[in-house]
């Protein structure tokens, strides 16, 4: 033991070795990682890609390998050039614990994240998750960041106290024998890598999909993709999609596809032939007769809520009685699945609405109605308010920022911040006591937050399960636990809206309103290994549910979240919506720059693509495959989808405001 501390002839020797074996343990751990989570060897729905042939595995174990070996003697040199000493012990320290120890750090982050999230996660979607901010995102998970952090820092005082141990117990002499920097052969690997980032994509798409989901080969492609993008338009030629075209910076994966010209700017569909795209729906006032409306948002309430039993109990009887009494569309899908964005559609009638364009509030103030916000979370969270004219309009203005003495966690972030329903209908009742409040149209909106993640607050009733799942506990193993508390919570809000159901008909103004209540979106409760919303397209995170208490509203096809601004003005005008039968599409990511794009034609019918890695799935049939190598009635849907995305970014650049 202490002739390898102090060292020997055989430098090289105990340098390969070590090396080697660090290789190995990493290999072996992250290997099994991924296999596990992406099926990368073995396959599984959204994972079309394995590498399942023996000239794949091939392929795949010299890119990865060498990618490994690389990261760890460009480590190495750096080691030894930083120190230039010939101390024999510490660089091979410092090489076993900073490369060993990072990376297994790093692979414990990267899989707890996508423990939760698909791989379309970035800090870009974390932002807006967070109402376009990545701040209020960390804040949400501050406590789970306060303890990886505080293990962090614990780690690296330990880390200090066992080199300073080893030190004293294995001292340094003036004469032990100088470490080797290999740095040629740092760059041979280096320039081996590089050969094979260029040349994989070319011999397997799977191969590719499967090294970029690496760490070692992820960093270096990463950089490289950086030094190579030429012309400045974000892709070079080692990117997931490489840039076709390195020196024209209008011609790169998701440029803007300019229809009609005969280039196929963006690589997806040939030159793009627009479809007939449904604009938003002009400004236009409540005639005649003025009912109220009465809006309830319940956050991440599922499509399949109507009809749900737990235990045998039903978790909805409120929403199913008014659903049969009224009218049930299900599901209804969010096109982006979070919250501010799926607002911002709902009350202005668009993918996304420009500030200042027609909106519920400002229709229906500008036709004599009072308006009043009772609202579980901060609606200026994500420029909701701002866009859609909410607090501008507003008469009564009782949202969670407001509320925010009455919030469930001690957490004061903007996304973080939920108030219980209970608190937003005293609110309401103080508001109305007096019955000549009705005496002008009036227009409620509530935003019930209480099934948002975790699911449970402290003073929530458990009215279908004997305890809820703690957050700490959330994990795919418990996801039944996690899956009951999730109901649990939605039954709650339901009976909040039992409450408010009864004391609109007490004050005799039930049958006189036009009643809706909706999700903004749904939630994923690891049913494929994924937890919440807005990061993989299905119908579990963007399906939820129309009821209204309005006999006779019924669809002929899919019905998007913008869809809700004319049906709901349709129906204070007395008249029957007319909803148009047309796909609803659907974004991971603004529609400029999605990660991921979706169709819906009908109630089960989802079409995907990947924009990332190519990627193309049926979901309701859980089949997927490269986007090039689509035939027949696959790749008519993938071709169909990428119109209806162009035709709707083409007119979103065309209807924007200009700087």
């Amino acid at each position: 033991m202490r002739k390898y501390f102090i060292g020997s002839n055989g430098q090289g020797k105990q340098l390969v070795a070590t090396i080697v074996g660090l290789m190995s343990m990493l290999a072996a751990l992250e290997l099994a990682l991924a296999d596990r989570k992406f099926g990368l060897f073995t396959g599984g729905f959204g994972q079309s890609q394995a590498i399942d042939t023996l000239t794949e595995r091939f392929v795949f174990m010299i890119g990865y390998l060498g990618s490994m070996a690389m990261l760890i003697v460009a480590v190495w040199w750096i080691i030894v050039r930083l120190f230039r000493s010939q101390y024999s012990w510490p660089p091979l320290f410092f090489l076993v614990t900073l490369v060993g120890g990072g990376y297994i750090l790093l692979l414990a982050l990267t899989f707890q994240l996508h423990q939760y999230f698909s791989d379309t996660m970035s800090f870009a979607l974390m932002a807006s998750l967070g109402g376009g901010s990545l701040t209020d995102s960390l804040l949400f998970v501050s406590n789970e960041i306060f303890l990886a952090v505080a293990g962090l820092v614990a780690g690296l005082i330990g880390y200090r106290y066992a080199f300073r141990w080893l030190l004293a117990k294995f001292p340094l002499c003036a004469g032990h024998p100088e470490w080797p920097a290999y740095g040629r052969v740092a760059i041979s690997f280096m320039a081996f890598t590089l050969l094979l980032a260029i040349m994989v994509p070319a011999v397997s798409i799977d191969v590719r999909n499967g090294l970029n989901r690496t760490l070692a080969w992820g960093l270096f492609t990463q950089g490289a993709n950086r030094i190579t993008d030429f012309d400045g338009d974000g892709y070079g030629w080692i990117a997931n999609r490489p840039d076709r075209h390195p020196f024209d910076s209008t011609r790169y994966p998701q440029a803007l596809d300019i229809p009609g010209n005969g280039i196929d700017e963006d690589g997806y569909g040939g030159d793009l032939q627009l479809l007939p795209v449904t604009p938003q729906p002009p400004f236009s006032l409540i005639s005649d007769h003025h009912p109220n409306l009465i809006l309830i948002v319940m956050e991440s309430a599922r499509h399949d809520t109507i009809g749900k039993r737990i235990n045998g109990k039903p978790v909805a009887p409120n929403l199913e009685a008014i659903a049969k009494s009224g009218s049930l569309v299900s599901p209804v899908f969010s096109h982006v699945g979070f919250t501010t964005a799926s607002l911002k559609s709902l009350f202005g009638g668009a993918l996304e609405p420009a500030a200042k364009s027609p909106s519920l509030f400002r229709e229906l103030k500008a036709s004599g109605y009072e308006i009043a916000i009772f609202s579980g979370q901060p609606e200026d969270f994500g420029d909701i308010s701002e866009t859609v004219g909410m607090r501008e309009n507003a008469d009564i203005f009782m949202d969670g920022e407001k509320l925010k003495h009455l919030r469930a966690y001690s957490n004061g972030a903007k996304g973080s911040i939920l108030v219980d329903e209970k608190h937003l209908l005293k609110a309401f009742a103080d508001q109305y006591q007096q019955p000549s409040k009705w005496q002008q149209p009036q227009f409620l909106y509530f935003n019930f937050q209480s099934p948002h993640f975790p699911y449970y607050h402290e003073g929530m009733p458990l009215n279908l399960i004997d305890s809820p799942l703690p957050r700490s506990d959330i994990k795919a193993d418990n996801r039944h636990r996690l899956q009951e508390t999730y109901w649990n919570a939605i039954s709650y809000a339901d009976e909040q809206l039992g409450k408010l159901v009864s004391r609109l008909k007490r004050d005799g103004v039930w049958d006189t309103s036009v009643v809706v209540i909706t999700g903004d979106h749904g939630e994923d409760l690891f049913e494929d290994g994924f937890l919440g919303h807005g990061h993989n397209i299905n119908i579990r995170q963007n399906g939820t549910f129309l009821v209204t208490n309005r006999a006779g509203v019924t669809a002929r096809g899919p019905i998007g979240l913008s869809d809700y601004r004319a049906i709901i003005l349709s129906l204070l005008n007395g008249k029957k919506p007319e909803i148009p039968e047309k796909p609803v599409l659907m974004t991971i990511g603004d529609l400029k720059h999605p990660t991921q794009i979706g169709i819906a034609e009908s109630a089960s019918a989802i079409t995907t693509l990947r924009l990332d890695t190519g990627e193309a799935c049926m979901v309701e049939k859980k089949q997927c495959s490269n986007a090039g190598s689509l035939r027949g009635g696959f790749k008519d849907r993938v071709d169909r989808l990428v119109r209806i995305w162009g035709s709707e970014r083409w007119q979103n650049r065309a209807t924007a405001p200009r700087d």
